[in-house]
């Protein structure tokens, strides 16, 4: 927690971060502490791992909050809307808290709401898009809570979809409001089919008759593989909708998000609701830079994964909530990846999916995004070794699994994609004694010398060498792959060598590496440098350069 950097923090500014380290230094309070710091720890961790129930832990939270807090109130609030956006996994048990306070006072209530309304238009203003989806996610949950009316929040969605038709907008921008309210839906969609069936529907419509007309000149270009076998590169707006569309059907119904204010519904429901203001969404600035778009990494398939573990379908709801939860954690601890390995294995629900390939799928995901990965590829190289040394029973198996898929469908892969491949294989084979099968891999030895499968070996010998030395990696190659190792790193002296013995100087080098070998005097050394022509003057005598 401590290590966490807030979204949309460009200059990494460690604010955010000290305060928590001051919050997380101990679970107990002493007299010293002071009151702010306690609620704002408990703030932080609320859900963490507890001997009540979760359900206890927030009424009593509730009651903390509730009480007389004018002196820190403003304060307080605000670091609660920040710890919304900051920590997007607590979307419902926040949530939650906030419909108990509903309850507990419908005026605090409604002041919440009004602060989460303003710190939206905000980020909207400041191009902070993913602090802004992640408010419209919550916004749809405290529906749920009944804290927001339904009504309001199609409102709400209906103005941002509304972008759809201005004119003269980049595709980025109407994507994105699109796709907030798409994300928002898994946790709405059903309260809103039983109040709003018809507006919902509607909206929906909408939707579908935006992305049935978008472009998609940008697939091509953006795709790891070339092909669509065995896995279609999905675009990832198509790719939500085909999820929504099928959850839809479905009537709504998902079994992935877990939901602690169902169990205080009938108290949550005596509650009034509010209606969100009016919020103008700012028109579009030439400045503004939208999230760019993606194209959905697949790898497996459920054949791959143990029978034990079902892996949720390419168009289930689960498949993606899941990897935004898991794309959620890692954005949050890039810079900490023992922590980031520590939340990505803790993952509510872990018992139900394949966890270390849906793990893997992610991470190799991130790091072929095109045109380029959102962190250094460090950066998922040793996130993805931290997993192994958390889980060596199985994880490395899979990755390895992983590799050998990977392998076999080089000759469709993008070429950039192919060059981080051999550089993180390198580098990951590094932290392993550089120990691997390469005879499974000897088909490639037949090829052109530029086919994809040799280039990539070669590649990845090279920078092995280079994260080690060469007679070492020699070493442990079969024979057979001896020739695609590049050239013994031996030190050439043109002045030295017997067969260069013409070359124009060497007669002087000698002289002076002779000078070097008895350690003569400086003198001595003077006296064989007096007859060395200067190769910066011209010499009208025609006398032999050392160039």
């Amino acid at each position: 927690m401590s290590k966490r950097r807030s979204f949309g923090d460009e200059n990494g500014s460690g604010d955010r971060r000290n305060k928590r380290r001051r919050n997380d230094s101990s679970g107990d309070f002493n007299a010293e502490s002071s009151f702010e710091d306690k609620i704002e720890s408990l703030i932080v961790k609320i859900g963490e791992k507890s001997n009540n129930p979760l359900e206890e832990n927030l009424k009593q939270l509730a009651d903390v909050f509730g009480d007389d807090l004018t002196k820190y109130k403003t304060k307080l609030l605000e670091f609660f809307c920040e710890c919304v956006v900051e920590l997007p996994e607590k979307t419902c048990i926040y949530s939650t808290l906030v419909g108990l306070l509903n309850v507990k006072n419908y005026k605090f209530g409604g002041e919440i709401v009004e602060l989460l309304v303003a710190h939206f238009k905000e980020y909207l203003k400041t191009c902070k898009w993913e602090r802004a989806r992640i408010l419209v996610r919550f916004f749809g949950d405290l529906v749920n809570c009944h804290v927001i009316s339904s009504g309001s929040l199609m409102s709400l969605f209906e103005s941002l979809v509304d972008v759809t038709i201005e004119d003269n907008i980049p595709q980025t921008r109407s994507d994105f409001f699109v796709y907030s309210v798409l994300s928002a839906l898994p946790l709405v969609g059903k309260e809103l089919y039983e109040k709003k069936e018809q507006d919902l529907e509607q909206l929906l419509n909408t939707i579908e008759n935006y992305i049935s007309k978008r472009s998609k000149t940008h697939h091509t270009a953006l795709r790891v593989w070339y092909s669509d076998t065995p896995h279609p590169q999905e675009e990832y707006l198509d790719c939500l909708w085909a999820q929504i569309s099928k959850l839809r059907s479905d009537k709504w119904i998902e079994k992935h998000i877990n939901r602690p204010y169902l169990n205080l519904d009938a108290y949550l429901c005596e509650a009034l609701q509010h209606n969100l203001s009016q919020i103008q969404i700012p028109p579009h600035d030439s400045s503004y830079i939208y999230p760019c778009p993606k194209v959905v990494f697949r790898l497996f398939d459920y054949t791959d994964c143990p029978e034990a573990h079902v892996l949720p379908g390419a168009h289930s709801i689960e498949r993606y909530l899941i990897e935004e939860q898991m794309k959620l954690i890692i954005d949050q601890n890039y810079f900490a990846r023992k922590d980031c390995a520590i939340a990505l294995l803790n993952i509510p629900g872990k018992q139900k999916i394949p966890l270390d390939y849906m793990l893997v799928e992610v991470i190799l995901g991130e790091m072929f995004t095109l045109p380029q990965s959102k962190y250094l590829e460090i950066c998922y190289g040793s996130l993805l070794l931290e997993l192994c040394k958390l889980q060596p029973s199985t994880l490395p198996q899979v990755l390895a699994q992983a590799v050998e898929l990977i392998f076999e469908r080089l000759e469709t892969m993008n070429i950039s994609c192919v060059d981080r491949f051999a550089s993180w294989f390198a580098y990951h084979l590094s932290n392993f004694q550089f120990s691997w099968n390469w005879d499974d891999w000897s088909t490639c030895l037949s090829t052109d010398t530029l086919h994809p499968k040799q280039k990539f070996v070669r590649e990845t010998l090279h920078r092995c060498v280079r994260l080690s030395y060469h007679q070492r990696i020699a070493e442990l190659l079969p024979d057979s792959f001896q020739p695609l190792l590049p050239e013994p790193p031996v030190p050439v002296n043109k002045y030295i060598d017997e067969e260069t013995s013409t070359v124009p100087g060497v007669n002087f080098a000698k002289a002076l590496l002779t000078c070097f070998k008895e350690k003569s005097s400086p003198e001595e050394v003077l006296a064989a440098l007096a007859d060395v022509p200067n190769p910066l003057q011209e010499s009208e005598e025609g006398n032999v350069s050392i160039t």
